[in-house]
């Protein structure tokens, strides 16, 4: 796993957020979750996580997918 970068919920995801993952950020975000988001990277993919349970992520086929953490 590599690190990317944090960042505040509401705020502008900084440059090194990828394209893809910011319409996910955007509808995790519009339920009114307050919090920071880290990027990481597994596998090549990357890895939005909101610190209030939420993850934003590209899957191995290409999807992208917003969903409250899985146990």
């Amino acid at each position: 796993m590599q690190l990317g970068t944090r960042w505040a919920a509401g705020a502008e995801p900084p440059a090194s957020v990828p394209a893809v993952l910011r319409p996910g950020i955007a509808e995790v975000e519009a339920k009114g979750l307050s919090g920071h988001w880290t990027l990481t990277w597994l596998e090549g993919r990357p890895i939005a996580e909101l610190d209030a349970g939420w993850e934003v992520l590209v899957t191995a086929s290409g999807d992208l997918v917003a969903r409250p953490f899985q146990d």
